[in-house]
């Protein structure tokens, strides 16, 4: 990418477009937790459905991490290029995973852990449970975290040149916690999925 892909107000004024969007995803977010009108947008989930949008979920949460870390692989080498399709695809799939995400959570119900398992192999010791509400927590948190900064770096890294980039913006700095954040966030929340899908049973609770 050696011209910016977008240019105007957008590249004049990268952290108000950061800002916007980022409120934006919070909002549409808070909405399918907690605002009954947001909510009613979505259809009422089956099980099923919900064990469906879980199963793309997690799929396209691990091809994420893979983009990111060939991303940070090839900048690391200088392979500007790659660097920027690579992380563009991610953000990509980060907004497939929304348009998952959002329905399941609005009209799917939640699962609830529960510390049994149909696999003998599998432990039953007591701080499980704890250690997957951690990993939950940090999972979320994290990706709380990260919003800003990833639309930050991608806003960036969209409205400038390779050469902008490295001598006129924060770029680097920015998109290296946000690449850092991000890949941890969504690998805990592959980690988690499988405890909770795979490893362990659960109770639903329908919305």
């Amino acid at each position: 990418m050696e011209t910016p892909m977008v240019g105007g107000r957008v590249r004049e004024h990268p952290r108000a477009t950061t800002i916007l969007l980022a409120v934006v995803g919070y909002a549409a977010v808070v909405g399918v937790f907690a605002v009954p009108s947001v909510q009613a947008l979505f259809p009422e989930l089956s099980l099923g459905q919900v064990n469906l949008l879980a199963h793309a979920i997690a799929v396209v949460n691990t091809l994420a991490v893979t983009s990111l870390a060939a991303g940070w692989y090839w900048i690391r080498n200088d392979e500007v290029s790659k660097h920027a399709h690579a992380m563009l695809s991610a953000f990509v799939l980060i907004l497939l995973f929304l348009s998952m995400y959002l329905p399941k959570v609005a009209g799917g119900g939640t699962k609830e852990f529960v510390l049994e398992s149909s696999y003998g192999w599998v432990p039953l010791w007591e701080w499980v449970y704890p250690a997957y509400l951690l990993m939950l927590a940090i999972h979320i948190l994290l990706s709380i975290l990260a919003m800003p900064l990833v639309l930050y770096a991608v806003v960036l890294g969209v409205t400038h040149t390779p050469e902008e980039l490295r001598t006129e913006t924060p770029h680097r700095k920015v998109g290296r916690v946000a690449a850092g954040t991000w890949i941890l966030s969504l690998a805990l929340g592959v980690v988690t999925y499988l405890l909770l899908n795979h490893a362990y049973t659960y109770d639903f609770v329908p919305a």
